[in-house]
């Protein structure tokens, strides 16, 4: 239960009524802001990891804590194992000890999984962000199964991606509280949108939880969350920086005005296509080195689709 700072005297989301802060939500592991990096191609669709590395230092400058790569939003169920492996490699290599790596290493295969987070783990990766399997749609058993073998495999911190829209099966909230005493299994990126089930997580275990939903984060973060792991940050991480830096300090007008002005850009990379390809169209738009090119089944955005996007970043006073 959320209570008053008794230092600031001001509402604390994170401080509950005769305790005190538990470190791990004003000091996450993995930091407050994760973009899920896309992966760049070169134009004979081959991992163009000098265009990678450079965002990566990009968005750690731009003030990211970590950073995920062979995500969704990069594309992983288009990517060999390989690339997947030089994709950590390449950006352990880029920001060194500025940023946390988080390897994408879900299939909805698990001896797979199992593999990749070993490799994951030898390519240097900070941690691993591991999704529910997806089609298969196992048991909330299996789902427990295959979440507990993965943190066994590699010795990384864990973080729970639920995203049923995607996999086609929702991690019950008992599921999560039994993974939550996992000693790997640290966090949870939460693309559910269930403010009940989250606030019961948050109460009941010390999982560090971070909005799966850009336009979630100011509601998740006042619900308790440590942040957002983001694709839109991809072209807008200070203004996500801005944002949560207003909420860790109290400042909910600040927080509330970011918030706003993020809604129209957040629209434009989140709604009007797919999400890589969005952000790729986007960073090529804002002059990065960049390709917008995309492995099927992915296509680049039609003109249609350019048009409505190019309408939202300028309703939130872009330039483009």
């Amino acid at each position: 239960m959320a209570s008053i700072n008794e230092s600031t005297h001001e509402f604390d989301p994170y401080l509950a009524e005769g305790e005190v802060k538990h470190p791990d939500l004003t000091d996450p592991h993995f930091g407050h802001l994760i973009t899920a990096m896309v992966t760049p191609f070169t134009k004979d669709d081959r991992v163009d990891y000098d265009a990678f590395e450079a965002l990566a230092t990009r968005l750690v400058d731009e003030g990211n804590d970590s950073l995920v790569v062979s995500g969704t939003t990069g594309e992983t169920s288009t990517l060999e194992d390989h690339e997947k492996e030089g994709l950590v490699w390449a950006a352990k290599s880029a920001v060194g000890d500025r940023a946390k790596i988080i390897a994408g290493t879900s299939t909805n295969h698990t001896s797979h999984d199992l593999e990749m987070a070993r490799r994951a783990e030898r390519a240097g990766a900070d941690g691993q962000l591991v999704v529910t399997p997806y089609y298969n749609k196992p048991s909330q058993d299996g789902v427990f199964a295959h979440f507990t073998a993965v943190a066994n495999a590699a010795d990384l911190p864990l973080m729970i991606y639920d995203i049923p829209g995607r996999s086609g099966i929702p991690i019950q909230t008992e599921t999560i509280l039994r993974l939550s005493e996992h000693p790997r299994i640290m966090s949870l990126k939460d693309a559910k949108n269930d403010i009940t089930a989250t606030t019961e997580v948050l109460t009941k275990t010390e999982l560090e939880i971070y909005s799966g939903d850009d336009q979630n984060v100011l509601a998740w973060m006042a619900m308790g969350a440590v942040g957002v792991v983001s694709v839109t940050a991809h072209a807008a991480a200070p203004h996500f920086r801005r944002m949560i830096d207003a909420v860790l300090n109290y400042e909910l007008r600040e927080a509330r005005i970011v918030h706003s002005e993020l809604g129209p850009v957040i629209r434009g990379v989140m709604t009007r296509v797919q999400g890589a390809v969005a952000s790729k169209q986007v960073l090529n738009w804002l002059g990065y080195r960049i390709n917008t090119d995309v492995r099927l089944p992915l296509v680049e955005a039609n003109q249609q689709e350019q048009a409505l996007m190019l309408s939202d970043l300028r309703e939130a006073g872009w330039d483009l």
